[in-house]
Formats: C-alpha cells, structure tokens, sequence
C-alpha cells in the first residue's frame, strides 16, 4: 500500500498530525511519499481561501480549533507563532531535493522537523542558518542539502506537484491519498486507519 501526502510546510494541521501518519504508516507497511505543494495555488483553484481573507468568523474558529486539538493530542504548539507564515519555498526546495536524491523517510522526518520548529520552538525554518540546523538534525549533511536545494529544478518540480495535486482532487493540507481516495486533514486519520487495515 502507498500513502501520498500532500502537505504544507506552514500548516499547524499537518504538523499535528506529523507523528501520527508516519506511524501508522509503518504499522500497516505502507510507503508513504511527501508532496510540499503550493496550496496558495490550490486555494485559487479549488474555491478556497488563504488564511489572511477568511472571514473573521473562521479565523477566530480556527484558534479555538487549534487550541482543542493542542489539549487533545497533547502536542504542544503555539498557537499563533511569531513567524507564521514563513517562506516556506527554502524548506519546500530541501524537502523535495532529498525526496528526490536521498529518499522519501528522510524528507519526510525533514518537512516534519520544520513544522516543529516553526510551531513548537519559535524558529524561523526560512533563515538559512536556522533551517541548516535543523537539515543536519536530521541526520543530513547541511551543505549538500543546501547545494542541492539551490537547483531551481525543484521548485519547478513543486509547481507540477501541484499540478498533479490538483488533478487528483486535493484541495487542502494536509491530505493522504491512497488511491483513489482522499482524507482531508489531521482529523481524518482514523479514516486512513480504517482504509489501510482494509489493505
């Protein structure tokens, strides 16, 4: 079985359910493949909003929501970060350059260790000195990764990513997709539980 999950290096959703999906994964034998679109892209395409021009309404909803789910999981994030959003098109190239040249578990521990930074710790995973620090946490060699990350060919390979995400049906972050099934968002996981045990 194989997971696709498209993510947002920007979303508190994908972060909290980061652990979770890496899990269940390896508890089913699933692969699982990690796709940082531009979901600025996707909202255009697919009727949605960027943060900034939802409705007062929903954005006061959404740190309620993110203040259950914190209490909930028991993962401890800020709820408003102080650089949030960030550029995540530095992170986004590295991600994609070790999906590429080195393998799917090490962007995946990657782009999940940025989301940390970035929702738990205060950093900013767009400064180069911070987001080489957290390269080489995981296990990476900071310069190659950054040497690699520089080839615009990356960012080029985002923007089809986003293509192909958008043909498949994905309209928001994080989505898993087995299939031909998509789960949309962190709360659907027991619904990707379900479907993997399925096999």
């Amino acid at each position: 079985m194989h997971i696709d999950y498209f993510a947002s290096l920007n979303s508190p959703w994908t972060h909290l359910g980061a652990a979770r999906i890496e899990a269940m994964a390896a508890r089913h034998g699933a692969t699982l493949r990690i796709f940082p679109v531009d979901f600025g892209t996707i909202f255009a395409n697919s009727g949605g909003l960027p943060l900034p021009k939802r409705s007062p309404q929903r954005q006061a909803y959404r740190l309620q929501e993110l203040a259950r789910w914190r209490e909930q999981l028991g993962i401890p994030i800020t709820i408003q970060p102080r650089h949030f959003p960030h550029n995540e098109l530095p992170g986004c190239a590295a991600v994609i350059a070790v999906r590429e040249t080195i393998g799917d578990a090490p962007a995946i521990r990657l782009a999940h260790r940025i989301l940390k930074a970035l929702w738990e710790e205060e950093a900013n995973p767009a400064d180069p000195a911070t987001l080489a620090a957290l390269i080489a946490e995981c296990g990476l060699d900071a310069g190659q990764v950054a040497s690699l990350a520089a080839d615009p060919r990356w960012l080029e390979r985002r923007m089809a990513d986003t293509e192909a995400a958008l043909a498949r049906g994905v309209f928001g972050a994080p989505s898993y997709v087995i299939g031909e099934d998509i789960f949309w968002g962190q709360d659907r996981l027991d619904f990707v539980e379900r479907r993997l045990a399925r096999g």
